[in-house]
């Protein structure tokens, strides 16, 4: 009854959000009972993420566009980003920048006590629709947002039961002191970025009305009389294209922008909005689950209250859930084929000097952002990272000549749309960055992908490797002397680096043997995996983070880049390794349970591959305890998407892992989740994963061969394994009392 309650309230909010009907709340909505009412901006942005803007509004996006909604009465703010709206060069990494924000105020629109106008604002993530509802003289006014993927463009609908109440006026506000234009409906601003490049930008806002009239004042802003209901349609960004060879750029923005706009302003509203919902569900719906019911009482709360009685021990496993999907739900809004990857900030900034310039961070925070797209059945996002990645290699490549003169490349931590990059060299983060790249290939199987993005730059990175590892007189290979992120002493034989370049070196081995490339190249590769140092067991039983005995049993810091093997890699597992695995236990007891948001995220991670999943749950537990803010965006502190998205990664990782090899069933189900069931995710090799539980015991399981070219995998479940013959497109189930 339990599955089938939240099955029938998701198909009731999504043929509600079809027909554009009012229904019973939809099955995961985060709301609040108040408009984000103050905007200060200081000097310090860390402050203004935290405090106001990170913590209180809600975000909508397509990949491209963003914007965050604050939801007043008497006036509305909507603050909006574009995804190339970056500053630096191929030397230095830049920002992200905040591209404006939208201003519209309401004459005869007062602004009352919020209870007093029964009001409501709240993003209904099943949907990808934000909502802003109230009540004024007698009059109920809607609000509705959302960003278009198919149309490319952010539609907002300003609506009443009364005709003729809105009257009032808009301008923008350009971030960048550029020139404003307002004619007809329309108003432009558009201007140059700073920097070496220096791109060209531009934004529009449409205004289109149904009754009363529009018109240009002479401030340049537009003015609104006796209008029925208000459409805004709105659209940015720069001339960046993600080709050096043609220096960063194309043509200048606005063309593409006034297409767009025009093409949108043809249509009505509900055409737009069923072509967003029907593109959304496509990825959204592709997985769902249930981690069992929360009390009514809990349901029926703002999330701020909600996240408070979390707080205060009160089970709420449907939050837990929402907490899932709100991560697949700032994916696919921050990250789509055709766009940027997400950076620290997903695709949402309102500041210019944004905290760590809002930039992909490679000591572990863009590959956070990643671990979970194909495990959550969202593999297209993960195609802006790859493009990303093979846009720069060739900057990257100079540098590091420059810098070190091997082969190859490496990166710093701090990186940029352009390939520069900032702070200082941490060589093994280039090798992170592509055991993403292979993880992809892992999941889909696509070999046209490996063959153009995954295994050109394995290969390189493995050229850097073979010109940069120090042989001991033992015969073993070391790392150059790095520093582990973000802490300790610069020495040789980092495990970190280590671990990295196994993992690399073991991908790429595959890769080769999949395209039946590079035969010689694979036996040098095959060559010095042999002779890199493995991993250590130190003189208290942990795993040593460095090829020296250095490891400080008090060091608490929130970096665990001694953990890879474990986490996101494969070099270590209870089923394969468990000396090793043992101490990395010891290890991560010693670090503790505290640190940032990402970290404990990570933690999460690593216990559910440590196949601990009580551990697990109690770190997820004090992440949502300590580390989200009543919009759900989590936070180191400040707001960092990462958070969010690694949560997501460690959920997956308690309920089906494949890193192995062995496709594991509920490998680290923790005790508080008895019963639940989940559909969808995906597996290393080509499978997509249903599985069911009850009492804590697996009752139902169901293996689809979606990619896979052979059909050929090994289900496992508490020891009993089968191996299962499944034909493409088919789907068989795995019993684990038949196993064999």
């Amino acid at each position: 009854m339990r599955m089938l309650s939240k099955c029938l309230l998701l198909v009731l909010a999504i043929s509600n959000a079809t027909l554009g009907k009012d229904s019973a709340a939809p099955l995961y909505m985060i709301w609040s009972p108040q408009p984000v009412t103050v905007d200060p901006k200081p000097e310090k942005p860390i402050k203004y993420f935290q405090n106001l803007w990170g913590s209180s509004v809600y975000p909508i996006g397509n990949g491209r566009l963003g914007s965050t909604i604050y939801g007043e009465m008497g006036k509305e703010h909507i603050q909006f980003n574009e995804d190339t709206v970056w500053t630096g060069d191929e030397d230095d990494t830049g920002r992200y920048q905040n591209l404006g924000d939208l201003f519209i105020t309401f004459e005869g629109i007062s602004e009352v006590a919020p209870a007093d106008a029964k009001y409501r604002r709240g993003l209904d993530i099943t949907n990808a629709l934000y909502s802003c509802t109230y009540e004024l003289a007698g009059v109920k006014y809607k609000r509705e947002y959302f960003a278009s993927n198919p149309a490319n463009v952010m539609v907002y609908r300003f609506t009443a039961d009364k005709k003729g109440v809105y009257t009032g006026s808009v301008f923008l506000k350009d971030a960048h002191q550029g020139v404003l234009k307002s004619e007809g409906n329309t108003i432009t601003m558009s201007g140059k970025l700073g920097g070496n490049i220096g791109l060209d930008y531009e934004a529009q806002v449409m205004l289109l009305h149904e009754g009363g009239s529009v018109e240009v004042t002479s401030d340049g802003t537009l003015a609104f009389k006796n209008c029925d209901s208000l459409i805004f349609l709105i659209d940015g960004g720069t001339n960046y294209i993600n080709q050096r060879s043609k220096g960063w750029k194309q043509e200048h923005p606005h063309q593409k922008i006034t297409n767009r706009l025009a093409a949108a302003s043809k249509r009505s509203f509900d055409d737009l909005h069923s072509e967003h919902l029907k593109d959304y569900h496509n990825l959204f719906d592709r997985v769902t689950l249930n981690l069992g019911d929360s009390p009514a009482a809990v349901q029926e709360m703002q999330t701020k209250d909600r996240l408070d009685s979390y707080r205060k021990g009160t089970p709420d496993p449907d939050l837990e859930e929402m907490l899932f999907q709100h991560a697949r739900y700032l994916m696919i809004s921050s990250s789509r084929p055709g766009t940027m990857p997400a950076n620290l900030q997903g695709v949402w900034n309102t500041y210019n000097n944004p905290p760590w310039r809002s930039d992909y961070h490679s000591d572990v925070n863009v590959e956070m952002n990643y671990w979970f797209v194909d495990q959550a059945n969202l593999s297209e996002c993960f195609e802006p990272y790859a493009e990303w990645l093979h846009s720069i290699r060739e900057v990257r490549t100079e540098a590091t000549k420059k810098t070190f003169n091997v082969r190859g490349w490496a990166t710093r931590s701090e990186n940029g749309i352009f390939g520069g990059a900032t702070y200082h060299w941490v060589p093994g983060d280039a090798s992170w960055l592509a055991q993403n790249l292979w993880d992809h290939y892992a999941f889909t199987m696509d070999k046209k992908y490996l063959s153009t993005r995954a295994y050109p730059v394995m290969k390189e990175l493995c050229e850097y490797w073979e010109d940069s590892l120090i042989k001991r007189p033992d015969g073993k290979l070391l790392s150059p002397k790095s520093q582990s992120p973000e802490h300790g002493p610069f020495v040789e034989g980092n495990s970190y680096e280590h671990q990295l370049a196994w993992d690399l070196f073991t991908n790429f081995i595959e890769g080769s043997e999949a395209l039946g490339v590079d035969a010689e190249f694979r036996t040098k590769v095959s060559e010095m995996k042999a002779n890199l140092l493995g991993p250590k067991i130190g003189k208290w039983g942990q795993l040593q983070e460095w090829a020296e005995d250095l490891d400080d049993p008090k060091d608490t810091h929130r970096h665990l880049s001694h953990m890879i093997a474990i986490h996101p890699g494969r070099q270590i597992s209870p089923l394969t390794a468990p000396d090793l695995a043992k101490a990395a236990r010891v290890s991560m007891n010693a670090r503790g349970d505290g640190a940032t948001g990402w970290s404990k995220a990570w933690k999460i991670c690593i216990w559910a591959r440590l196949q601990d999943g009580d551990r697990a749950y109690k770190l997820a537990q004090e992440f949502i305890k300590g580390n989200v803010f009543p919009n759900l965006w989590g936070f180191h502190p400040p707001f960092q998407i990462d958070c969010n998205f690694g949560y997501t990664a460690g959920v997956c990782e308690m309920l089906v892992q494949s890193q192995t090899g062995t496709i594991e069933l509920l490998p680290a189900l923790p005790k508080a989740w008895a019963a639940g069931e989940v559909k969808g995710l995906r597996a290393r090799g080509g499978f997509e994963i249903d599985i069911a539980w009850a009492d804590g015991k697996l009752t139902k399981s169901n293996i689809k061969n979606v990619s896979s070219p052979t059909g050929e995998c090994k289900v496992s479940y508490q020891g009993v394994a089968a191996k299962l013959s499944i034909p493409a497109g088919s789907s068989k189930e795995f019993v684990p009392s038949q196993g064999g």
